[in-house]
């Protein structure tokens, strides 16, 4: 049975949004919706929850990335050399977010950087996304 306790959302949204930013499918936004519904007054926390999450999903794909030799070429790869690590930024877009973060443990950037980029892009998509919510229900 699932439990809808604000803690057993904010864990299940946790796992949600960790697996989401991997490269496993998966829609965190859903979830994070989902615990607005039913506990409006845990927004800034779920917030809070789905960024660390789907930021710790992406660093691990990061990881990953630094696994994979350095003798190949992405676009993905092409992206962040241009853009620099801010591109990371947009590492929740779907499709190249993932490859966006393990392009960046490939190219071995700055792990504390990325992590900062990382984190800054996924916690306005979650505002964003948490705004647009309580804007509908509103």
């Amino acid at each position: 049975m699932l439990d809808f306790s604000p803690e057993g959302g904010l864990t299940a949204l946790f796992f949600a949004s960790f697996l989401a930013a991997t490269v496993l499918p998966g829609g965190s936004e859903v979830v994070l919706i989902a615990v607005l519904h039913k506990h409006p007054d845990t927004l800034w926390p779920a917030i809070a929850v789905a960024t660390v999450g789907n930021t710790l999903g992406g660093m691990t794909s990061y990881w990953l990335g630094r696994l994979i030799p350095n003798k190949t070429q992405s676009k993905a790869a092409a992206y962040l050399q241009r853009w620099g690590y801010w591109a990371l930024a947009f590492s929740w877009v779907p499709l190249i977010g993932d490859a966006l973060c393990v392009a960046a443990g490939w190219l071995r950037l700055n792990a504390w950087i990325s992590l900062t980029a990382l984190a800054v892009g996924k916690l306005v998509r979650y505002v964003f996304v948490a705004g647009a919510w309580i804007g509908l229900t509103s």
